[in-house]
């Protein structure tokens, strides 16, 4: 069967209005959600001490993890419009969790972040080209650790924003929010069960490789990115909270725009 889906000539058109998109946020300091300022009743998954600041992205310390050494030279990176980000793998970021040596911030949706997110972490969504800035009244050389669940396409574009204001201490949970779901550790929310990622597959010409598709619910503004490969191919997978086949996704990228039901985006490929 063809899966590839062609937009035609009005994906041209489309494409020249995504240049001016807004971002989600400003380039200058910014506020964050968490549960002091929502509205939804959150609740742990474990026994866990109380969190007496929910505005600073601190876990309050718990467990007894020891001592651990950090070589922080081999940690891999990425690179993200025009940034070098440094992502971290599970296993310290767990620790500096613990032992309350990292301000962490979800870089996900809204309702994303409702749904479940680490302990601690406040929210403060990626934004396209980086763009996002820094965190209010949060110090410059803070260690910050940015997550997202793709396993880290969104937070390395909110790390990329931060660095790009001047914090000096900003990393990148590697393989994302859902290992640490899926390892059962400190999490807050309404629901910690596991969903299914649905995959969105496309192609644009190689002259885009490095840049960014992008996919978003239309009506709850949950948002993914990935990055487009040298090939021009990229994946999107959602884990969005509440989302069925009829959930209509917007997905963007430098080519084309296209807005449908999610289960028809899956069974095909898009192509401009």
């Amino acid at each position: 069967m063809n899966r590839r889906a062609f937009l035609g000539a009005g994906a041209t058109a489309l494409a020249a209005g995504l240049a001016g998109c807004s971002a989600l946020g400003g380039s200058g300091a910014a506020a964050v959600d968490h549960p002091g300022t929502l509205d939804q009743e959150f609740v742990a998954n474990a026994d866990l001490p109380a969190d007496d600041d929910l505005a600073d992205g601190y876990a309050p310390e718990y467990g007894d993890p020891g001592q651990m050494e950090v070589d922080e030279s081999r940690f891999r990176s990425t690179e993200t419009n025009g940034e070098t980000v440094t992502l971290v793998p599970v296993d310290v970021i767990r620790y500096w969790h613990q032992t309350a040596n990292a301000r962490f911030v979800d870089a996900r949706g809204l309702d994303q972040y409702t749904t479940s997110h680490i302990y601690g972490a406040v929210l403060s969504p990626a934004t396209r080209d980086s763009s996002g800035g820094g965190i209010q009244n949060w110090s410059q050389d803070d260690r910050i650790v940015c997550y997202c669940g793709c396993p880290h396409h969104l937070s390395s574009l909110r790390a990329a924003g931060l660095q790009k204001a001047g914090y000096s201490n900003v990393y990148v949970f590697d393989e994302g929010f859902y290992e640490w779901r899926d390892r059962d550790l400190p999490m807050r929310g309404q629901s910690f069960e596991n969903r299914q990622a649905r995959v969105i597959a496309g192609e644009v010409d190689a002259q885009y490789a490095g840049d960014y598709a992008w996919a978003e619910t239309t009506d709850t503004g949950q948002q993914e990115a990935a990055p487009i490969r040298n090939d021009g191919s990229f994946e999107l997978h959602l884990r969005f909270a509440g989302m069925t086949d009829e959930t209509p996704i917007r997905v963007k990228t430098p080519a084309f725009q296209v807005t449908r039901p999610l289960g028809e985006l899956t069974a095909i490929e898009l192509t401009a």
